[in-house]
């Protein structure tokens, strides 16, 4: 389960976020590509860009219910 204390900095802030178990699998890049980008330099996904609707939020779902280390949450601050 990702832990929001562990989460990445560059996550941009909401709901969902990447925290530091993510092995850089880029499932969450093919599933939502609007929402996740990769760090080049760290070798990791992060959330860039929180879902607006429900078909977005659904994706960021999916790519959360997906990924193989639970590095996604989505108990992230609504700040």
């Amino acid at each position: 389960m990702a832990d929001k204390g562990d989460k990445w900095p560059e996550n941009i802030s909401g709901k969902f976020y990447v925290d530091e178990q993510c092995i850089d699998c880029d499932l969450c890049r093919e599933t939502a590509p609007d929402f996740f980008a990769r760090n080049d330099d760290g070798g990791y996904s992060y959330v860039y860009k929180q879902p607006e609707s429900q078909e977005d939020i659904d994706m960021c779902m999916e790519a959360l219910e997906g990924c193989p280390v639970e590095a996604i949450g989505d108990d992230g601050e609504e700040d």
